[in-house]
């Protein structure tokens, strides 16, 4: 194309050009400055969090007298009382010892009140089954009679007093419960066994127990589910964090190392493909073999709603490795074309094996910003106000006392929003400029062998100290994005909450043009940084010349782009399956008779690793964007007698860019 179709000038070669420029100077430091200021600010927020605030009262459960349980905050000292039982559903419940574990599972004889345990005749729970807080100062008991909690002796007339008034009074029954979050919740099996006994006729015993569990009517019909999910997510725990963190990174070491070696690279990525297809299928034989065994045991051991899920999980692992099939053979041309540019990428990482760490080195920075951020952020929110809501119950007045944020927390809140997206994106960007750094250097050095881990070492200082202002200025503009989207996200709840159709189709509207401005920003800055690395010049000037450059050569550019991107999806897709192929054995193995069902645990455990298997392939989505973009450049400013390039990749470039 000529400068009359407005597609900028070609690159000039600096003179004396060798590589990525050595005569650097810093860029942006405006926006340097303006980070280190967003950092000093928030560090003082966090520590006025911490003079003015106390994070206990956002950790730890408020009872319904004001006081936080497990600590001495409030009119009593409840330090040895860490755990909230629930009494009625306006979320008021008094602090306990421990959260009761029954073995008779519901004591519908004992009610646990106020102003501590009411019992009548039958009742088995003693006070040291409950162990429950003195409230014997407060102001606010409400003391339990037979003719207001148990009238005539009679445990259904109970259940629709006063004192209990189907959940919603100053007392409930005594049953068993388990933790959560320091809140104990009521076991199924508990909930049951009361329901007979003291709601023989209702419909509403399993939806009034609902809400005194989860104090929040929305979210009823997924009581079972959360309930369920986080009490196998507990007792599987250490195999999420072994499965989840471990197995992923040793299979994404493992990976990316034999994409390195010589002539395994095609190997690798046809065994991942069918490895991958041939994991799902093996699933769905697995799920849908147990199920059968299950539903056809004499006598039948496992629950009808587990039969079921085995099952369904069959049927939609079938499906996904039938679009799996699909998806492979629509790309298989695609996956042949992207194998050469991942080529390129391996010859670089091969030369620079310490680069494979960087993205372990991003996680750890980042997992120290979240420590802070997380410590002041929770301090902050801590600076919230007790409010007092009153509930009458008959002629009683029942009190419940709750914690709200005021308005200088809340906007202190979106401050701190911002600068998690600020930091995260910063942390983000300044990896990809020292990545294009090492990577422009292993393409323009004349002399290959001189390219060793000492060139990432030589990037990262030489980044940092440049052009960290540049990663500032690109993660700012993606954080005013993330902001706009998040506010727009909040007017959306609102537009929801009032029942607003136009409302939520505006926004909904707005939210689906702010994506696509964060997507094409997001492909500005990474081309931008590469510009810097190799120039060493400033964004707006680096994301103005990438574009044009980019623009200039689009044909071979968007195609080599777009198809590179199957291998990275292949990696991720391979280390992801593998990694919960894993877990489903172990988990069956060791905790099949303790979780409810596998299924919580394993999306988490592939949450993770499909996060962490794209830590790894990003490696080569950023390695392959540079080399691209060193081949252009290096084909603008050098006659084919003079490039950088090697013959091979000059070769494969010219015979694939154009299809």
């Amino acid at each position: 194309m000529s400068n009359d179709e407005n597609v900028g000038e070609k690159l000039t070669a600096p003179p004396d050009f060798d590589g990525p420029t050595s005569n650097r100077r810093m860029t942006d430091v405006l926006c340097t400055l303006l980070l280190l200021g967003m950092w000093i600010s928030m560090t003082g927020l966090g520590i006025y969090g911490m003079q003015n605030g106390d994070y206990r009262l956002i950790l730890y459960p408020l009872d319904y007298d004001g006081n936080v349980c497990g600590t001495d905050k409030g009119d009593i000292d409840m330090t040895d009382y860490p755990y909230l039982y629930y009494v009625n559903d306006y979320s008021g419940g008094v602090c306990v010892r421990e959260c009761p574990k029954l073995e008779g599972l519901a004591d519908p004889y004992t009610l646990v009140t106020y102003d501590g345990l009411f019992h009548v005749n039958g009742s088995f729970v003693t006070e040291e089954d409950i162990d429950m807080a003195d409230y014997s100062t407060s102001n606010n008991t409400l003391d339990c009679t037979e003719s207001l909690c148990y009238p005539d002796g009679n445990p259904e007339s109970s259940y629709n007093s006063f004192g209990v008034m189907q959940g919603n009074g100053f007392a409930y029954y005594a049953l068993d419960t388990y933790q959560v979050f320091w809140r104990c919740v009521f076991t199924d099996e508990g909930t049951e066994k009361l329901n007979p006994i003291v709601n023989p006729n209702g419909d509403r015993f399993k939806e009034d127990v609902i809400d005194m569990a989860t104090q929040n009517e929305n979210i009823k019909e997924g009581y079972d589910v959360w309930h369920n999910l986080f009490g196998d997510m507990w007792t599987s725990r250490f195999f999420i964090l072994a499965l989840g963190f471990g197995a992923p990174i040793v299979v994404g070491f493992f990976y990316t190392f034999m994409l390195r070696v010589p002539g395994v690279l095609p190997i690798m990525v046809w065994f991942s493909v069918f490895a991958t297809i041939g994991i799902v299928f093996a699933g769905a034989w697995y799920a849908g073999d147990q199920a059968t065994k299950w539903k056809t045991a004499d006598p039948i051991t496992q629950t009808e709603s587990e039969i079921n899920i085995a099952t369904y999980s069959s049927y939609a692992l079938y499906a996904v490795g039938g679009l799996l099939v699909l998806l492979f053979l629509f790309m298989r041309k695609r996956i042949q074309l992207a194998m050469g540019c991942v080529k390129e990428a391996s010859k670089a990482i091969l030369k620079m094996p310490l680069i494979i760490m960087f993205p372990v080195l991003q996680g750890l920075g980042f997992m120290v910003f979240m420590i802070a951020w997380t410590v002041y952020a929770v301090n902050i929110a801590s600076m919230g106000e007790f409010s007092t809501n009153v509930f009458a119950a008959g002629n009683l007045q029942i009190t419940v006392r709750s914690f709200e944020f005021s308005d200088f927390v809340k906007k202190c809140g979106w401050y701190m929003l911002f600068c998690f997206f600020w930091s995260g994106q910063f942390i983000l960007a300044l990896g990809e400029i020292i990545f294009a750094m090492a990577v422009a250097k292993w393409y323009f050095a004349r002399e290959k062998s001189k390219i060793g881990s000492l060139t990432v070492i030589s990037s990262i200082t030489t980044s940092m100290w440049y052009h960290s202002g540049t990663a500032a200025f690109g993660s700012l503009i993606i954080a005013i994005i993330k902001m706009i989207r998040s506010f727009i996200a909040y007017l959306q709840k609102k537009a929801d909450e009032m029942d607003s159709s136009i409302a939520k189709a505006i926004l909904c509207c707005c939210q689906c043009m702010f994506f696509c401005l964060e997507k094409c920003m997001k492909f500005i800055n990474k081309n931008a940084y590469i510009q810097t690395a190799i120039f060493g010049s400033s964004f707006c000037t680096s994301a103005k010349e990438s574009f044009f450059l980019i623009l200039r050569n689009a044909a071979r550019v968007g195609a080599i782009t777009y198809v590179s991107g199957g291998v990275v999806f292949v990696g991720k897709v391979f280390i992801c399956t593998l990694t919960t192929g894993i877990s489903y054995f172990a988990l069956d193995h060791y905790l099949r008779n303790e979780l409810y069902s596998l299924i919580g645990p394993l999306v988490f455990i592939a949450f993770i690793s499909w996060f962490i298997a794209g830590m790894f392939m990003s490696i080569y989505d950023m390695g392959i964007a540079t080399i691209l973009q060193c081949f252009v450049a290096d084909e603008e400013m050098f006659s084919s007698d003079q490039m950088y390039a090697e013959g091979s990749l000059k070769t494969w470039v010219d015979n694939h860019g154009e299809k």
